[in-house]
């Protein structure tokens, strides 16, 4: 039987070791390493939102972006919305830094994605005091991190799958316990573990009210724009994307930008009750690393080894698309050891 480990626990380490450990259900031991799990993960913070956000688009990436949105179309149908954290809802997305606003090239994966009219921009400036030059609204999915996650985990110990807590420094480690197969979806932890210094930290900042009187979700792409995100018992109101910033810690300028920006947008925020104020780094790279490459151990010893990291805001729009194509290499590293050996 193979022996696979998947490194990383978040939204991209589950959603690639639940798809491979359901595959390879009897011929092989799956097993997921990592320290945290939620609700201590860098995605449990997040809104969710599906929309590819703080990443380079291309053919790919739009291919995973419309696999995970498939994915979240397909829970809530069948059901599980309550359990896994899907709202299906109307999206608002407005610039004011931007003359001929293009609509986006995932426009046709969500539904009903169209450009405002000057006469909805103007009456949504009015409404708003703000001078929007630009917007789409489209109908998509939000995917609650921390209803997500457990979900993805319990299905992950169902397919057969085992949970190893434990901090991984290098992946030397791992290469020593005779793996066939190495996953590693560290976010921003492959700064160290893939010695890559292309990765790097956008922070993001969001405080989480009650507000269970919103049934839509708001954002403002301009460079300092807020975002209004509902989700199924919280609506995410953020928010901050200070690239290099390691800071985790609440920050009172940032919080100040977030109330009353987004109490300008929606006044009734005002009497909602804020349940949480939270930080979190997203793991920014120029290209989203998504490969397979042969790794050599200090002693010599050579084992495959997958990258999957560096979505930068896009971690819960692009985990489940990712993980299938993490799951295609790994179907691909073993057709290619068995052809080897004839």
């Amino acid at each position: 039987m193979k022996k696979i480990a998947v490194i990383g626990a978040g939204v991209n380490g589950l959603s690639s070791a639940v798809q491979v450990a359901e595959h390879f259900y009897s011929d092989a031991q799956v097993v997921l390493v990592s320290d945290d799990i939620s609700p201590n993960t860098t995605g449990d913070g997040s809104a969710g939102l599906w929309e590819p956000y703080l990443v380079s688009l291309d053919e790919t990436v739009l291919k995973w972006s419309e696999d995970t949105h498939r994915f979240f179309h397909d829970l809530w149908k069948s059901g599980l919305a309550p359990e896994v954290g899907v709202c299906l809802q109307p999206i608002i997305r407005v610039v004011s830094n931007a003359k001929n606003y293009d609509i986006p090239k995932w426009s046709k994966i969500p539904f009903g994605c169209t450009s405002l009219s000057e006469d909805q921009l103007r009456i949504l400036s009015q409404d708003h005091k703000k001078n929007y030059t630009g917007g789409i609204h489209f109908v998509s999915f939000t995917c609650e991190p921390t209803k997500l996650l457990p979900y993805l985990l319990k299905r992950f110990l169902n397919a057969g799958g085992r949970m190893e807590r434990k901090r991984v420094e290098s992946i030397d480690e791992l290469a020593k316990e005779e793996y066939d197969l190495i996953i590693n979806c560290t976010g921003l932890g492959s700064q160290k573990l893939a010695n890559d210094p292309k990765v790097h930290p956008i922070r993001g900042q969001v405080t989480r009210v009650h507000a269970p009187w919103l049934y839509a979700t708001y954002v403002n792409d301009s460079d300092d724009g807020n975002y209004i995100i509902v989700n199924t018992d919280t609506t995410v109101l953020g928010g901050t994307r200070q690239v290099n910033d390691y800071n985790t810690k609440v920050s009172e300028e940032d919080d100040k930008h977030i109330q009353e920006g987004c109490e300008a947008v929606e006044p009734s925020l005002k009497d909602a009750k804020v349940v949480k104020k939270w930080v979190g780094l997203r793991p920014a790279r120029d290209n989203i690393r998504l490969e397979k490459v042969e790794f050599v151990a200090q002693d010599g010893t050579k084992v495959p080894l997958i990258h999957n990291y560096g979505h930068g805001g896009s971690g819960v729009c692009l985990a489940w698309g990712c993980g299938k194509a993490v799951l295609q290499l790994a179907q691909e590293i073993f057709r290619e050891e068995i052809k080897s050996k004839l």
